[in-house]
C-alpha cells in the first residue's frame, strides 16, 4: 500500500475553498448591515438620523430580515439537497442570493428602504440555504483524519467575510462622505464572492456519499477516488466506499417506509437533533454576535466614540478573529477534542465578559467624547479582543464541525438544515433585540452573556459525546442506531463484494489487511 502524499487531500481542500466563498458571503452579510447604517450620510437620507428609536429600529430592521429569510432557506433547502443534490443546490441558491444583492445595491433616490430589506430577505434565503448545504457537502467528501480541520474552514471563512465587512465600512467613513456610494459600494462587494462561488461549483465533483444514496454507485467510487486522488481499486478507496454504502444500506433496512419522519424519529436521531439544536442556540446567545453585527455601535457603547473610531476597532476585531480561527483550525481543532475545546472556550468567554461588564460599571466612558478613548475603554477593547480568541478555538468553528459530524448520509441533509434554520431563527432574536438591549442594559449585557456562557455553554460542552477521529459512518455507533457488531459484520459483506467486483485474491482482500486495523 503506496504511502500519502502531503498533497492527497488537495482537491478537498479547493472543494472546500470554492464552496466556502458562499460562506464568506455568511460573514460579509452578517457584519455589513450595521456597519452601513451607522454611515451618517446612510441615515440622513433615509430620514432617521435623529431618532435613537427609529434608529435602532431600522439598524435590527437591515439586519435581521437577512436572518429571516436565511431561516426559510435553510429549512426548504433540505429536500432540495436530497434530491438534486449538493452542487446543483448551492448553484441555484448561490444565483438566489446575487438577485437579493442586486435589489441591496440599486437602492436610494426614489428606491428606498424596501429595496434594502427585500434584497436582504431574498439574499437571505439564498446565504441560509448555502449555509446549510455548503458543511454537509464537504464534511461528505472529507476523510475523517481532516475533517475536522476541512469542515472549520467554515469559520475561517466566516471570520474573512466579517473582517471584509469591517474594512470596506472604515475605507467608506474615511473617504466617501456623501452619495450613493456610501452603501452601493459595500452591498454591492457581495456579487464578488457570490460570482466565485457559482464559477468555482462548475470545477468541482457531486459528493461521493449522496451518488452512493441514490444508488449511483459507480460514479460514487469514480468521485471518492478522484477526491482521495487514489486508485479505484485502491484498498483505502474500496474500504472507505464498503463503510459508506454498508451504512447507507443498514439505513435503508432500518428506516423502510418511515418517509419524512425517519430523519427525526428513525432510532438514535432525535438526540442528533437535540443537541443540534441546543448547540447553536447557545452559539448565538455566547455574546458574539451581538459584537459581531453591531461592532460599532459595542465599541462606541465602551468609549469609542466616532464613526471611524469604532470602526476601526471593529476592523481590528475582525483581525484578532480571523487569526485566532485559523490558528485553531489548521492547528489545534484535531488535537484538542471537540468537548475539551468547547469547553475552554465558554469558560474563557464568560470570565472575560464579567471582566468587561465589571469594567463598564466601575470605569463608564465619559459622556462628552474629548479625542482618545480612556484607559478603561482600551482595557475593555483588549478583553474584547481576548474574548474573540476563546470564541475562536470553540464555540465558533466548532458547532459546525460537530453538526456535520453526528448525522448520518441519509439525513445529513436534513439534520444540517435544521441546525442551520436554528442558528438562523436564533440568529433573527439576538439581531433584532440587541441594538435595544445595549441601549437598555449597558454594562449589564455582558454579565448576562457571561453567565450563559459559564452556566450553560461550559456544562454543556461537557455533557454531549466526543467524535474526534471518528468517521462519518461511526457516529450510528456513539448514538445508538446500530450496534459495532453488526457495522463490522455489514462492512464485511460490502467488502468482500466489492473484492469480487475488482477480482481480488481472498489474500489480498481488505478485510485481511485494511479493515482491522480501522
Amino acid at each position: 500500500m503506496a504511502p500519502l502524499s502531503r498533497f492527497q487531500n488537495i482537491r478537498v481542500y479547493w472543494l472546500a475553498f470554492i464552496v466556502y466563498w458562499g460562506i464568506v458571503l455568511f460573514g460579509y452579510d452578517t457584519g455589513i448591515g450595521g456597519g452601513v447604517v451607522s454611515q451618517p450620510y446612510f441615515q440622513e437620507h433615509f430620514g432617521f438620523a435623529n431618532d435613537t428609536a427609529k434608529k435602532n429600529d431600522i439598524s435590527s430592521n437591515v439586519v435581521s430580515v437577512l436572518q429571516a429569510g436565511a431561516f426559510f432557506g435553510a429549512i426548504g433547502s433540505a429536500p432540495i439537497s436530497g434530491w438534486i443534490g449538493r452542487r446543483f443546490t448551492l448553484l441555484i441558491f448561490s444565483i438566489v442570493f446575487a438577485v437579493g444583492a442586486a435589489l441591496q445595491t440599486v437602492a436610494g433616490g426614489s428606491r428606498g428602504l424596501g429595496y434594502i430589506y427585500a434584497g436582504r430577505v431574498i439574499a437571505g434565503v439564498g446565504v441560509g440555504a448555502i449555509s446549510a448545504v455548503a458543511p454537509a457537502f464537504v464534511s461528505e467528501c472529507s476523510p475523517k483524519e481532516v475533517r475536522g480541520r476541512i469542515t472549520g474552514l467554515f469559520q475561517i471563512m466566516v471570520a474573512i467575510g466579517v473582517m471584509l465587512s469591517y474594512w470596506i465600512n472604515l475605507g467608506i467613513s474615511l473617504h466617501i462622505k456623501t452619495g450613493f456610494a456610501v452603501w452601493r459600494i459595500p452591498l454591492g462587494f457581495q456579487l464578488v464572492p457570490a460570482g466565485i462561488m457559482a464559477f468555482g461549483l462548475l470545477t468541482v465533483k457531486e459528493s461521493p456519499r449522496w451518488l452512493a444514496s441514490k444508488g449511483r454507485d459507480d460514479e460514487a467510487i469514480a468521485n471518492l477516488s478522484y477526491l482521495r486522488k487514489l486508485p479505484a481499486d485502491d484498498e483505502r478507496v474500496r474500504y472507505e466506499y464498503a463503510e459508506i454504502y454498508a451504512a447507507i444500506q443498514e439505513e435503508r433496512a432500518a428506516r423502510a417506509g418511515l418517509g419524512f419522519r425517519e430523519a427525526f424519529l428513525g432510532k438514535g436521531n432525535w438526540i442528533r437533533f437535540v443537541i443540534a439544536i441546543v448547540i447553536f442556540l447557545f452559539q448565538q446567545w455566547c455574546g458574539q454576535n451581538s459584537v459581531n453585527y453591531y461592532a460599532p455601535q459595542i465599541f462606541q457603547s465602551i468609549g469609542y466614540n466616532g464613526v471611524s473610531q469604532s470602526l476601526l476597532a471593529s476592523g481590528i476585531y475582525g483581525i484578532v478573529k480571523v487569526v485566532a480561527t485559523s490558528i485553531f483550525v489548521f492547528f489545534l481543532v484535531e488535537s484538542l477534542g471537540r468537548k475539551l475545546s468547547l469547553f475552554i472556550s465558554a469558560c474563557g468567554m464568560g470570565t472575560l465578559f464579567f471582566i468587561i461588564g465589571a469594567l463598564l460599571k466601575s470605569f463608564p466612558p465619559p459622556s462628552t467624547p474629548n479625542g482618545d478613548p480612556p484607559p478603561a475603554s482600551k482595557a475593555m477593547a483588549a478583553m474584547l479582543y481576548i474574548y474573540v480568541c476563546f470564541y475562536s478555538m470553540g464555540w465558533g468553528p466548532l458547532p459546525w464541525v460537530y453538526v456535520s459530524d453526528i448525522f448520518p448520509t441519509r439525513t445529513r441533509h436534513y439534520g444540517l438544515a435544521t441546525a442551520s434554520a436554528s442558528q438562523w431563527l436564533f440568529n433573527f432574536v439576538v439581531s433584532k433585540v440587541t441594538p435595544d438591549m445595549v441601549t437598555a442594559l449597558g454594562y449589564k449585557i455582558f454579565l448576562m452573556f457571561a453567565t450563559i456562557n459559564i452556566g450553560g455553554m461550559a456544562i454543556f460542552s461537557l455533557l454531549i459525546p466526543e467524535t474526534m477521529g471518528r468517521s462519518l459512518e461511526e457516529m450510528d455507533i456513539i448514538f445508538g442506531s446500530v450496534n459495532a457488531e453488526q457495522r463490522l459484520a455489514d462492512i464485511r459483506k460490502e467488502e468482500r463484494a466489492l473484492d469480487h467486483d475488482f477480482h481480488i485474491p481472498e489474500a489480498q482482500s481488505v478485510r485481511s489487511d485494511y479493515a482491522e486495523k480501522v
